[in-house]
């Protein structure tokens, strides 16, 4: 299990980030070849990102590429450059159906992607959401739902606030979809790079629905990140509780286990042992 507290998009036209992110301790990084990069400047852009993929700098964090969106005059050739560089995953934008998935999928097979590339879908449309039990089961290579909040906000016409609370049926229904198929999940991005104790609530808010993490826009988000979806010491050591009473219970033949008065089943003992796993992975 790789943890995907926090993934760091970085402008693939921008090669000095490019560079600094071998250094920051983000559990994943996505080099953009999408938003942060001007039309005039996607091609140079894309021979960066597959050559900063293929160097092997970044040690043992997570990179995808996010390509242009399926129908864009980039698209295309976006894909066969991350075929070629062989990324831990390829974003793709904009997805609004299965078939959206098939077709990269095929196009990844075509250009020759090796088999550990997978696909992690952006849900960023109100079509996206409606469809996405549909899209997280359309390919074996698909292993992530990706939210975009900002675009989706931009197409319902839904206000910005604190709280998100005209996003949280659509951000519910992608959690859901997700672990229905057995996906990771991730957060949209926190806009404002200044306020630190917005972007701590809404990330609690994310893990609270049941994220795996939060996509990020700025290398000062990546600390809060990792601790608030990290476990803490009170869910550690209450995991441990957990395991030790129901082996403990199990040795002696008893099928009925309580700690601190609640009733353990084994549903419990594998969050317990979630959590152990997480708290013991190391930050990149």
């Amino acid at each position: 299990m790789r943890p995907r507290r926090s993934v760091l998009y970085l402008p693939g036209a921008n090669e000095r980030a490019l560079a600094k992110a071998r250094t920051l301790p983000a559990d994943a990084l996505v080099l953009d070849l999408e938003d942060a990069v001007a039309p005039e400047a996607k091609p140079a852009a894309r021979e960066r990102v597959a050559a900063a993929v293929t160097s092997g700098d970044y040690g043992t964090r997570e990179v995808g590429i996010r390509v242009n969106a399926p129908g864009t005059e980039w698209h295309d050739e976006d894909l066969r450059a991350a075929a070629r560089a062989n990324p831990d995953a390829v974003v793709v934008p904009k997805v609004n159906s299965a078939d959206d998935v098939r077709a990269v999928d095929r196009a990844l097979d075509l250009a020759g992607a090796d088999g550990g590339t997978a696909i992690w879908a952006m849900i960023e449309t109100p079509t996206g959401v409606l469809r996405a039990g549909e899209i997280a089961t359309a390919s074996e290579r698909l292993t992530a739902l990706v939210l975009g909040t900002n675009d989706l906000a931009k197409e319902l016409g839904a206000a910005s606030v604190p709280g998100r609370a005209p996003l949280l049926g659509a951000l519910s229904s992608c959690v859901l979809a997700a672990r229905a198929a057995g996906r990771t999940v991730l957060d949209g991005v926190y806009n404002d790079v200044r306020d630190a104790e917005g972007f701590e609530a809404e990330c609690g808010q994310a893990r609270q629905f049941g994220f795996d993490g939060k996509t990020l826009i700025h290398p000062g988000q990546i600390e809060i990140c990792n601790r608030v979806f990290a476990p803490s010491d009170e869910e550690i050591a209450h995991a441990r509780a957990v395991i030790e009473a129901f082996e403990h219970a199990a040795a002696e033949g008893r099928g009925v286990v309580t700690v601190n008065g609640s009733m353990i089943e084994n549903l419990h003992v594998e969050q317990a042992r979630r959590t152990l796993t997480l708290a013991d992975t190391p930050t990149p």
